[in-house]
């Protein structure tokens, strides 16, 4: 397949099983990685953090986003007034999020499990809270207040007791106000004016004034999703995170118009975003790509839109439910769109994807923010090994035993058996002890 053939301005068109070889590996191949640059650049960045802390921190404020800071944390005071300055329409929609989201990861918190395996054996685990994560909320193209209540609302659910976050400063030497605001609502104990790849070692490694956590999320750019991947060795992080992406499987009964909708919404995110409409008839193809190239034209973004379709775009159409099915279960998006007749009797038989959305009314864009559940979610493939952040994610597992003194000698036997069968002669005295009368 070469652009010359393209009737809409996508990089891929036509039916699914006429993919090149080449042309599915490209398409497969979305996840952020193998920029040696970013990756020189980015541990330069946390070795001089890790060396100089906040003297670090200052400097790089003042070369990557030309601001003179006086100090990186944000007074209180700020953060409140920038909740009572906001639009009174935004703080009520970003109130109305939070709602639901801690509804929702309330609902999906961990339990713990204690069970008799045997008479007298007890086998428990306990969900135990990080003592403190860290979130990274982006400052460049756009001030994302949205991811700042999905990654802290459920950690505020989950019992985190200390959040802090990092965001880039303003010209005014603080992150955006509705950042700030969306930091009240959500529970944000500290926030730091400190951006990029300097941010998250701040939190990986702690300094002077910015503590270590046990764990960060939070979308970031490449030098951010390189950071954490870096840091990853003494902290935890959510799942790699990379471009958006969105795939929809739809028949004739969609509406082509909220097809484009969907996908121009995912589109503008970046010149990098991920976009794949799955149709199951070439008709239906047809009459959605027109209907995108007609709609571009009318975008403040259309120029990140086209970039981002004519990269990484396809409208393909599929022989079968069966075939779009297997194939989006081996794209594993991070948003999965169902434009079908019957969407719930297809949702049984999805595996692999961050987030699927059943029946064309269910917008992608009220998952991105107001349904409840998380936007934080696997990208570039890592769907088939990762899930979209929530309230489980910021614990950890205590896991206990308990046994009795008659079970002790029941158990004895066995395990000096199977640790004599491995070789491990002090494992069998240990166990036999108990044996005795």
């Amino acid at each position: 397949m070469t652009e010359a053939t393209l009737t809409a301005p996508v990089k891929y068109r036509g039916a699914l099983s006429d993919l090149s070889g080449a042309d599915r590996r490209s398409l497969f191949e979305r996840a952020r990685g193998g920029d040696t640059v970013v990756h020189e650049r980015t541990a330069a960045i946390l070795r001089r953090v890790r060396a100089d802390g906040d003297l670090a921190l200052l400097e790089m404020a003042s070369e990557y986003d030309g601001v003179t800071l006086e100090a990186l944390e944000v007074p209180a005071d700020v953060r409140r007034r920038a909740l009572a300055s906001i639009d009174p329409r935004v703080r009520r929609a970003l109130e109305h999020a939070a709602r639901n989201i801690t509804a929702f990861h309330d609902a999906s918190r961990p339990q713990a499990v204690e069970i008799e395996t045997e008479p007298g054996v007890v086998v428990g685990r306990r969900p135990d809270a990080l003592a403190r994560v860290g979130i990274y909320a982006p400052g460049g193209r756009a001030p994302y207040a949205s991811s700042v209540l999905m990654a802290a609302v459920p950690a505020r659910v989950a019992g985190v007791p200390e959040i802090i976050l990092c965001s880039p400063a303003g010209k005014d030497g603080y992150p955006a106000a509705v950042v700030l605001a969306a930091c009240e609502i959500g529970g944000v104990d500290r926030v730091f004016a400190v951006g990029g790849a300097g941010a998250i070692a701040a939190m990986a490694y702690g300094t002077e004034c910015i503590p270590g956590v046990d764990k960060i999320v939070g979308p970031g750019n490449a030098y951010v999703a390189e950071a954490k991947l870096l840091v990853s060795s003494v902290v935890g992080i959510d799942s790699p995170a990379g471009p958006s992406e969105l795939m929809v499987i739809c028949d004739s009964s969609c509406d082509p118009d909220t097809i484009a909708r969907e996908v121009l919404a995912q589109a503008e995110h970046d010149v990098d975003a991920c976009v794949v409409v799955l149709a199951l008839d070439s008709a239906t193809a047809s009459v959605v790509a027109s209907t995108i190239e007609r709609t571009i034209s009318r975008m403040l973004r259309a120029g990140v839109i086209l970039s981002a379709l004519q990269q990484n775009g396809a409208i393909l159409t599929a022989a079968s439910i069966v075939e779009a099915v297997q194939f989006a279960s081996e794209y594993s998006p991070e948003h999965l769109l169902l434009a079908v007749a019957d969407p719930d009797r297809l949702l049984p038989e999805i595996r692999n994807a961050g987030c699927v959305f059943v029946g064309e009314q269910s917008s992608v864009v009220f998952g991105d923010y107001i349904t409840g559940g998380n936007h934080v979610l696997p990208t570039g493939g890592a769907a088939r090994r990762y899930s979209g952040l929530g309230s489980p994610d910021f614990v950890r597992w205590t896991s206990y035993q308990k046994v009795s003194g008659p079970a002790a000698k029941r158990l004895a036997r066995d395990t000096v058996i199977l640790a004599e069968a491995e070789g491990l002669q002090c494992h069998a005295a240990a166990a036999s002890a108990w044996s005795s009368p």
